[in-house]
């Protein structure tokens, strides 16, 4: 999940995180998202297929953003000294 400099909240997946957060952060998304830069990694989670990947992206999608945001800070709290696949902390 990523959160843009007007603090809205995106989700999808990809299998390449970092790659496709620098991809956000030079514009090349949709006209939403290149109105809302620069975009940071609140939340991320893995799962094996690609299957798996979308129904979690529609179950994330459903939530309220209050959720959402609970979500993201019990994240951030199991988070502390790890690094993302992006090479940079979290």
């Amino acid at each position: 999940m990523l959160e843009y400099a007007d603090g809205s909240l995106y989700n999808g997946w990809t299998k390449k995180i970092g790659k496709r957060i620098a991809q956000h952060n030079a514009g090349k998304g949709s006209k939403y998202v290149r109105s809302r830069l620069p975009a940071r990694l609140v939340y991320a989670e893995s799962v094996v297929t690609k299957s798996e990947a979308m129904r979690r992206e529609c179950t994330l999608k459903r939530l309220s953003r209050a959720e959402k945001i609970a979500l993201i800070a019990e994240w951030k709290a199991g988070q502390a000294g790890k690094q993302c696949g992006c090479s940079r902390p979290l």
